[in-house]
Order: C-alpha cells, then sequence, then structure tokens
C-alpha cells in the first residue's frame, strides 16, 4: 500500500479529511480497513474503492477527531 500525492489526493485531504492510497486490487475493504487502522492508529468512518488501468484506489474517510493532515504529514507526504 502506498499513499498518492496528487493536486486531488492534497484537496482531499484539507477539504474532506480524506487519504488516498494505491493498494493491491485482490484486497476487500474489510482487509484495508483493519491494516491501516492497526498500521497508522487511526479511526476510519469510511472506505471508497477504484480500480483502474488494473490497480486499485483507496479512498478513507477519517474520523473528526483525526485530522487527515496530521497523517499526511506523519507519513512525509505534506
Amino acid at each position: 500500500m502506498r499513499p498518492i500525492v496528487t493536486e486531488k489526493a492534497v484537496r482531499l485531504i484539507e477539504a474532506e479529511n480524506t487519504l488516498v492510497f494505491e493498494d493491491d486490487k485482490r484486497k476487500s475493504k474489510t482487509e484495508i480497513k483493519k491494516e491501516l487502522e492497526e498500521l497508522l492508529k487511526i479511526k476510519i468512518v469510511k472506505i471508497n474503492s477504484l480500480v483502474k488501468h488494473n490497480k486499485k484506489y483507496v479512498y478513507v474517510k477519517l474520523d473528526k477527531k483525526t485530522p487527515a493532515i496530521d497523517i499526511a504529514t506523519k507519513l512525509g507526504l505534506m
């Protein structure tokens, strides 16, 4: 799993408290949610996924108590 840093991804971080990742397309949403919650110690509200060009993009909406900008900074995205 790797984080995505594009203009759209940064806008989502700032406006909607959402992080974007690229992941293996065979993983389910529940597996991704469990992995991220354990790895980053965050609370996830909702996960959306998009399969495009044989890649899976995962949009992870975080709880209001956990700012996405803080997690992005921790990951070195910002």
